[in-house]
């Protein structure tokens, strides 16, 4: 009897803490930062700035963080918009703060 319960408390175990939650559940919303008016933070279609550019941020703009990456020295982040969350996008990292 004590098998099968340990069995299935072990399995119940491991989905846990193999994530069996989606992943943009541990997304943090940010806001724009540090970019010298007139300029924006360019939002780019990957994760560098080999990659076209989507759209300009300014200051203050709130985007959700759902994951980030190093490519070569710069941490980039894959983000959405908080009002636009269907636009996704990555930005580098340096330009944001947690709210």
């Amino acid at each position: 009897m004590r098998g099968p319960v340990l069995g299935a408390l072990a399995g119940a175990m491991l989905m846990t803490a193999c994530g069996s939650q989606p992943a943009d559940i541990f997304q943090t919303r940010h806001e724009v930062y540090g970019v010298e008016a007139p300029d924006m933070l360019k939002m780019r279609a990957g994760p560098g700035t080999g990659f076209n550019i989507i759209t300009g941020l300014p200051n203050g703009t709130v985007l959700w963080v759902h994951d980030c990456t190093q490519t070569g020295g710069t941490r980039w982040c894959e983000v959405s918009m908080d009002r636009a969350q269907g636009l996704r996008g990555y930005v580098s990292n340096a330009y944001l703060r947690k709210l």
